[in-house]
């Protein structure tokens, strides 16, 4: 019995690693992801995670949307596509899921707002600029140029999930991310973390997937202080670490203070 329990927990976590950020927590498979982490100077990393009829169908990319085609072709296309001065492309993943074939696609990023110059991200534009004390993120989307029957000829329904995740360096004061198909606020996952959600249908159609303040529609916005949490750990942990050998150098010098002096020596030799 317990060879058996831990046999299903090893085959649970195999299925749940076979797509690496395909789905989230809590339990939504991702058809078309992008997982960008950056960096207040605009540099990041960016990991697309989709399934090649989502890339063909949302960005027009001339891929072979067959399972079975030929795994070191489709790599050294999706190489040649994303690779650019901006972007340097690393690691490429591949695995399938409800018979159609997914790629994880690993990028580094020298500066994100030059990400539209990139074919598989030219219907997005990237800012993030300084306002004040604050640092404003936007990404801004466009509408697919799909065919109408561009889902049917994927094999696609169009109720498959798009999301977008966002991992910020800095303390969030304002964010505008949401559930899927619910339009309350969606709060950080893990302090820092925001996760746009949208039907694949809805984003072919041009549907908003989020509102800036400003009402600007299809706007991820992300408003956050200019310092980031580790720069400023870090700052705490060396005023904590002074703070603490100043206690220990008081205390040192408290115990030096009070300790009784030696007696002096006597002057007088005893009486025989």
């Amino acid at each position: 019995m317990r060879a058996a329990a831990v046999a299903i927990v090893l085959a649970t976590l195999v299925a749940a690693c076979s797509g690496p950020g395909s789905f989230n927590p809590l339990g939504v498979e991702y058809e078309y992801e992008e997982d960008l982490k950056i960096a207040l100077d605009g540099s990041g990393t960016l990991v697309v995670n989709a399934s090649i009829p989502a890339l063909v169908v949302l960005r027009g990319l001339p891929l072979d949307t067959d399972r079975l085609a030929r795994g070191d072709k489709l790599k050294s296309q999706i190489r040649d596509l994303y690779a650019s001065e901006s972007v340097r492309v690393g690691r490429i993943g591949n695995w399938t899921r409800h018979g159609r074939r997914f790629v994880g696609i690993h990028l580094t990023v020298s500066d994100i707002r030059a990400l539209p110059k990139v074919a598989p991200f030219s219907w997005a534009r990237y800012e993030l600029r300084e306002d004040g004390e604050q640092a404003v993120f936007r990404q801004t989307l466009s509408k697919p140029a799909a065919a109408p029957d561009a889902l049917a000829k994927a094999g696609l329904t169009g109720n498959e999930v798009v999301a977008f995740r966002l991992h910020l360096p800095a303390r969030i004061r304002h964010q505008n991310s949401h559930y899927l198909d619910r339009p309350d606020s969606r709060p950080a996952s893990r302090g820092n973390i925001l996760t746009w959600e949208q039907r694949l249908g809805q984003r072919l159609e041009g549907q908003p997937i989020a509102y800036a303040e400003d009402r600007t529609p299809d706007v991820m916005e992300v408003r956050m202080d200019r310092q980031s949490i580790l720069y400023r750990t870090l700052w705490l942990f060396g005023l904590a670490f002074l703070a603490a050998l100043l206690v220990i150098g008081l205390l040192i010098w408290l115990t030096m203070r009070r300790a009784p002096e030696d007696p002096e020596p006597s002057s007088h030799l005893p009486s025989a």
